[in-house]
């Protein structure tokens, strides 16, 4: 049983996983290319908003971290988890230069002696595994897709607890490991996908914009409630009461935004561009997403009073400004000249001091 596990990029999601690992009797070496960041993590003195990281990193006793990806790279290592970001291109694409550069220190290293997994956990286009498994193979890598389904803010937790854990197995040996992994970490008895790797890099990107149909049609269904007369809440809440449903992703309010679901949308559209196929359905639920921002600012300026935001992070609870609609709504009522109050923690206000100066006036919600 495979006990040594290695992560290459220990952000957020990286850093979560490790040390969910770590509860389970892995012992986890993070690679990290920032000294800083690795030197905090070593002596414990860093401090994440991510709920539960901090007492975990306290108290754990098998979790390193280190800047050398040498140290990851001997015999005793026959898995590598690959967590390095891949933020979107102008395009909507995915920008895999992380990865390469990872890839590129692998080649340098030279050909294993025993076959090594890299998995891939961080989102990528479809088709993206097969080139890289073509430029590894003659190293002695195979190359598996292994995503996660979590919520930023939720992270520890929805590791814990998935409702399926996705592998697109770059060989049986691989998807075996893992499935072998997952047993151990997750508490819940999680629906194991077993596929290839261009599959589950659809299925990744799909599942998401599923959630972002849903979001959409909520939203939009509850825009038309408003202008008719009707109640969006009771209407939304009778709908997801049918069991084909269901009332995740169904309530009225703000359109979806932050660092996954919108770019999710952008790519999966681009992929279906690029495959000759029009994906109708994506397109229409990012254009109902800039509409229901519309409608939400409308509705707003007819209001003569200030208007008060309790949080403007793209999901209550975080410190991600990422696509907010939120804040996308308070700058374009500020802008139009309403009195804009925002309700926030410390480091967001600091954050939005920095985009937008006095456009705003600001409370700290610690306080109130």
């Amino acid at each position: 049983m495979v006990m040594n596990i290695s992560i290459l990029g220990i952000g957020k999601l990286g850093l979560c996983f490790g040390l969910n690992l770590e509860q389970y009797g892995y012992t986890i070496t993070g690679v990290d290319v920032h000294e800083d960041y690795v030197g905090a993590l070593n002596n414990k003195s860093f401090f994440s908003y991510e709920p539960q990281v901090n007492e975990l990193l306290a108290k754990s006793t098998k979790f390193r971290a280190t800047v050398a990806i040498s140290d990851v790279l001997n015999d005793d290592t026959t898995i590598l988890f690959v967590m390095v970001a891949t933020p979107s291109l102008q395009n909507g694409a995915y920008d895999h230069s992380q990865i390469e550069r990872v890839a590129e220190e692998l080649i340098a290293f030279g050909k294993r002696n025993q076959t090594v997994h890299l998995v891939i956990g961080c989102t990528v286009m479809p088709g993206y595994c097969a080139t890289l498994q073509a430029k590894l193979s003659e190293y002695n890598y195979t190359v598996t897709y292994n995503p996660e389904f979590i919520a930023q803010g939720n992270i520890i937790h929805d590791q814990l607890y998935p409702d399926q854990i996705l592998i697109g197995e770059g060989s049986e040996e691989a998807g075996t490991i893992l499935t072998e992994i997952y047993g151990r970490l997750c508490r819940s008895q999680p629906t194991i996908c077993r596929m290839d790797p261009l599959s589950a890099e659809i299925c990744k990107i799909a599942t998401n914009c599923f959630l972002t149909t849903k979001i959409s049609f909520a939203n939009s269904v509850g825009n038309l409630a408003v202008k008719a007369g009707a109640n969006p809440e009771k209407i939304l809440q009778a709908i997801g009461a049918d069991s084909r449903i269901g009332h995740k992703y169904l309530q009225y309010g703000d359109g979806f935004g932050g660092p996954c679901f919108p770019r999710d949308n952008r790519a999966l559209n681009l992929f279906a561009q690029q495959t000759d196929y029009r994906l109708l359905i994506g397109e229409a639920t990012d254009e109902v997403n800039r509409q229901h921002l519309h409608f939400l600012f409308d509705q707003a300026m007819q209001t003569p009073e200030a208007i008060t935001f309790d949080e403007v992070t793209y999901k209550k609870g975080t410190v991600i400004l990422d696509e907010s609609q939120r804040l996308a709504l308070a700058v374009q009522l500020a802008k139009a000249g309403k009195r804009v109050i925002i309700i926030e923690k410390q480091a967001v206000i600091n954050e939005l001091k920095l985009r937008h100066g006095d456009l705003f006036t600001y409370r700290l919600k610690e306080e109130l």
